[in-house]
């Protein structure tokens, strides 16, 4: 019930309006959000490498009203990508929603945006990972990745949410060509007749998505890059220590070495994780997310941890 509330406020407009105005709120959003300029997400890519670990960088946006909104979103973009390309040196890579770019208003404005942006990043070196958002925007999603492939473009995965009951078809198919695969559990509000509705089931499920794609990472030999801006087959993007463990015990079982799978978590989340990860010498992935459009992004992680609330709640009474 909690967890549908937050999910229908990060939709609500007069809720961002309100809650955007509350000196507190970006108090508390700024756990989970880099920042807003750019300059400051490059400066925690900083950070985190030097703590050993990689990134990804996401500036946030979604659901644009207009085609002029949904180009400056992709050029916006363009400026992530250049900027890593000057620091050859950053191990990171970008995320980006398709919502962001168009996909709400017009596929082949979005197509034509996505194809912009995939270009951009080879140019740059690096890797493009399309988030998966909304039932909605599942099919089309990976519609469009495959367009993508189709057109030549090697520098781009995607990802698949263990809650659909359709995510093991999606994994098999998008396995057959060697996708990079981001597998998170899923942070929407799905009807029963498309997710799994008990956390049981997810979780499963979760596992079993994960076995399959460290075999498919095993048969393929794939492994994290040199540069560690490409990543191997599974990213196991979790805070779960379960799913976390499952992942670690069957890829020793089956021999996958450790740079032929990543974890990847959230920034400002599980910091402890984070490192005790590095330390067993597993790759790990943060996900940097930064930009004034920070709303929905920081109503799904009150979503997902009630932990979370009660940080909101408590900055709150701070003042």
């Amino acid at each position: 019930m909690l967890r549908s509330f937050f999910i229908y406020l990060s939709k609500a407009a007069w809720a961002q309006n309100l809650v955007i105005s509350w000196s507190f709120a970006w108090r508390t959003a700024s756990r989970f959000i880099a920042g807003t300029k750019l300059e400051d997400a490059l400066r925690v890519v900083r950070e985190v490498n030097a703590r050993g670990m990689n990134a990804t960088l996401d500036h946030l946006g979604e659901h644009t009203n207009t085609p002029e909104e949904a180009q400056q979103a992709a050029d916006d973009i363009f400026m992530s990508l250049d900027a890593l390309g000057a620091d050859p040196t950053a191990r990171a890579n970008i995320s980006i929603k398709l919502t962001q770019i168009g996909l709400g208003l017009d596929e082949n404005l979005c197509a034509q945006n996505l194809e912009r942006i995939v270009a951009r990043a080879k140019k740059n070196n690096t890797f493009v990972r399309v988030d998966i958002e909304d039932t909605p925007y599942t099919e089309k999603t990976i519609n469009l990745y495959y367009m993508m492939r189709e057109k030549g473009y090697a520098n781009i995965g995607t990802a698949v949410q263990s809650y659909l009951y359709r995510a093991e078809a999606d994994l098999v198919r998008l396995l057959q060509d060697k996708t990079p695969i981001r597998l998170v559990k899923g942070a929407y509000d799905e009807p029963a007749d498309k997710a799994f509705p008990k956390k049981a089931d997810v979780d499963a499920n979760y596992d079993l998505l994960t076995k399959i794609m460290i075999d498919a990472s095993l048969a393929n030999q794939t492994k994290l890059s040199s540069d560690c801006r490409f990543p191997p087959i599974p990213a196991i993007a979790s805070h779960d220590e379960k799913r976390i463990a499952f992942a670690k015990q069957y890829a020793e079982k089956v021999g996958l070495p450790k740079d032929g799978m990543e974890f990847q978590m959230l920034y400002g989340i599980r910091r402890d994780l984070q490192e005790q990860l590095v330390n067993e010498g597993y790759p790990v992935r943060v996900y940097v997310p930064f930009g004034t459009h920070w709303y929905p992004y920081f109503m799904r992680r009150l979503a997902e941890r009630p932990a979370n609330i009660w940080f909101f709640i408590s900055n709150f009474f701070k003042g």
